[in-house]
């Protein structure tokens, strides 16, 4: 059984003793700690620039030290373009983050491109998207809307949609992101460099919120205006190509979204007394 092959740390990322002593010896390091609310990035700042930027240069470090030819594959954001030119984005964009979520990112991000550059190690990050499917975090809304979007509907509850709902979003099934982050761990051709992730097929926010009520069985939603605070730092619509990494590693999205909502429902009923 693969728990058996597993060594579980409750550590800081932020440890740079301890991550020294993980990173010995390591053929691959996925940096995938973080902060991912851009609500509580912009409460509480200076713990996202801990856990954003830090926490990966933590690791950059480590490796530095330890182990230069460890793979590190860390997981950036599309939140770092902010309010997009036009859309789908594409790599060449200017990244320009409308919260303190998107700038620690950021700078996470190119941490690790200044440290293939300057050190060697090859590191690559993958801009993902709105990641969802079974063992996210479901039980409050901080780590993003999809998640909690998912609890609500199970529990047939109604789902505020902010703004007019039709605000466009790309989403990704989690075994599509896994496959992208083994994929990127081991091509040679995409150290140094990043890349979008991009949805089989970007989806309005209320399209996405009926496609779950229908795979759920239960819920309903409602259309209400934004509040002042998630006002400020919305991007509007907004998707990503994932032409550049299909072309260098012949990676796309697999999973349609109505198929991984069904999966993803399916799950959660079953185990909902782990996640509630």
């Amino acid at each position: 059984m693969i728990r058996l092959r597993i060594t579980s740390i409750s550590g800081d990322s932020c440890n740079h003793q301890l991550v020294r002593k993980l990173v010995r010896d390591k053929a691959y390091v996925f940096s995938l700690a973080g902060h991912v609310s851009h609500i509580e990035s912009m409460q509480e700042p200076f713990e996202d620039l801990q856990m954003n930027a830090v926490a990966p240069l933590t690791v950059l470090e480590a490796c530095k030290i330890e182990n230069r030819e460890a793979r590190v594959v860390y997981s950036g954001t599309r939140q770092s373009y902010g309010r997009p030119d036009s859309v789908p984005l594409v790599e060449t964009q200017l990244l320009k983050p409308v919260d303190v979520n998107g700038v620690n990112k950021m700078a996470g991000e190119w941490f690790h491109i200044v440290y293939q550059r300057a050190y060697g190690i090859p590191a690559v990050s993958l801009r993902l998207i709105n990641t969802y499917g079974p063992r996210q975090l479901v039980k409050h809304a901080r780590q993003g809307f999809v998640g909690w979007f998912i609890k609500q509907a199970i529990d047939g509850e109604e789902i505020q949609v902010y703004g007019d709902g039709q605000q466009v979003r790309g989403f990704n099934y989690v075994d599509d992101v896994v496959d992208a982050l083994l994929i990127a761990g081991a091509n040679e051709k995409v150290k140094g460099d990043y890349f979008n992730l991009g949805g089989e097929r970007a989806v309005a926010i209320e399209e996405f919120v009926k496609l779950l009520v229908k795979a759920a069985g239960r819920g309903s939603y409602r259309i209400v205006p934004f509040p002042a605070d998630k006002k400020a730092i919305d991007i509007g619509s907004v998707y990503s190509s994932a032409a550049k990494f299909n072309f260098v590693t012949g990676w796309r999205a697999r999973v349609p979204i109505e198929e991984g909502l069904a999966r993803t429902v399916e799950y959660y009923q079953r185990y909902r007394q782990h996640y509630w």
